[in-house]
């Protein structure tokens, strides 16, 4: 009996893709859009959709269900989703860090509800588009282990966004483009006689439709304080140090510049700047939080590689324990405006070893 599949669709191409690549290899493939949370407007009424599940990607997610001839159905997460993705982004900005709420919406949504929703219905597996690989290792025991694996095309990979996933979740867990280019993706809707190929992947925050400032500014209050610089001279005042983040720029309100957001004392309400870009660079950060996805800790500390932000090269680290639940990295090169709230991922060679969260 085949092996059922309930393959996440998104109306986008390469979920598309993995939906007829499943199909292709014999799985029972069952089609699902997962309708989220949209921002209202003043009058309570939906305001512009988010751009995961609007209706217009409903429509294309159902055409491409009739397309492969595969049952198509729809789950709302919108309430689950506002709680664990939307409130969890604007409590950690009033906290003065900066989350990734992708990393969470795949640790709670998209490999959390939707994997334990599938499970209930008799699903054997969940798949996405997700350009990442999982492969599967036997040991001594005869037990599986499950290896997180960049993908192919390493302009698509979105390992980065997954280091929270588990063994549990991995054995479920099928990405079938994987192993495939975008380039080679594309071909392959053309070939299937897919309707998606004029869609651009958003690699925007999916419930953001303008700026993040702007959506802040609709659920935080302004809160004035000073603008110092690493003196405690007083340069200015900002409206609320939720609205910055380290390492930027743009958007200061000072003459006489650039200056660089260096760091913010939450307690003293103050937004430390800087003139020089130099001081941005720092060699060492703390991790909470950490996930191995063996399920183990390797024995440390242990030379990896690692990412402090998604559109960023591999650096050279070092691992050390520092008590049971933080972790100290060393980075052989100064990273620039390493982030708290942001994710750091460890990599061995092509292997997801796991990742935290900057503090």
């Amino acid at each position: 009996m085949a092996k059922k599949v309930i393959c996440a669709l998104s109306g986008g191409l390469d979920s598309s893709v993995a939906a007829s690549l499943l199909k292709k290899a014999g799985f029972d493939v069952i089609g699902v859009f997962m309708k989220f949370w949209s921002e209202p407007e003043k009058n309570g009424l939906v305001g512009a959709s988010n751009r995961c599940c609007s209706l217009e990607a409903e429509i294309r997610a159902r055409k491409i269900a009739k397309i492969l001839k595969i049952p198509f159905y729809v789950f709302d997460f919108s309430k689950e989703f506002k709680k664990k993705i939307v409130d969890y982004f604007l409590k950690n900005y009033q906290k003065g860090i900066t989350p990734n709420p992708c990393v969470v919406c795949n640790k709670e949504i998209k490999f959390g509800l939707l994997l334990k929703k599938a499970l209930a219905l008799g699903a054997d597996f969940v798949a996405t588009g997700h350009y990442a690989k999982i492969k599967i290792k036997n040991q001594r025991s005869k037990i599986k282990t499950y290896h997180l694996i960049r993908a192919k095309d390493k302009n698509k990979d979105q390992s980065y966004f997954l280091w929270m996933l588990n063994q549990e979740k991995l054995k479920r867990i099928l990405f079938p483009i994987g192993d495939f280019t975008r380039n080679e993706v594309e071909n392959l809707a053309k070939k299937f006689k897919l309707p998606v190929l004029k869609l651009k992947k958003s690699v925007e925050i999916c419930f953001i439709q303008t700026t993040i400032n702007d959506f802040l500014k609709k659920y935080l209050k302004e809160k004035i304080g000073k603008i110092v610089n690493s003196e405690g001279e007083i340069l200015g005042e900002h409206r609320g140090l939720w609205f910055y983040t380290l390492g930027q720029r743009k958007g200061i309100p000072l003459s006489g510049g650039p200056y660089y957001v260096l760091d913010k004392n939450l307690k003293r309400n103050l937004l430390i700047v800087t003139k020089k870009e130099k001081d941005l660079y720092k060699k060492e950060l703390i991790a909470k939080n950490v996930n191995w996805i063996s399920g183990s800790q390797p024995k440390l500390p242990i030379k990896i590689k690692a990412k402090i932000r998604y559109r960023q090269n591999l650096a050279s680290a070092t691992i050390f324990k520092l008590n049971f639940k933080s972790y100290k990295l060393k980075f052989d090169k100064p990273q620039r405006a390493i982030t708290p709230g942001q994710s750091v991922v460890f990599y061995k060679g092509e292997e997801v070893l796991g990742g935290g969260i900057i503090s």
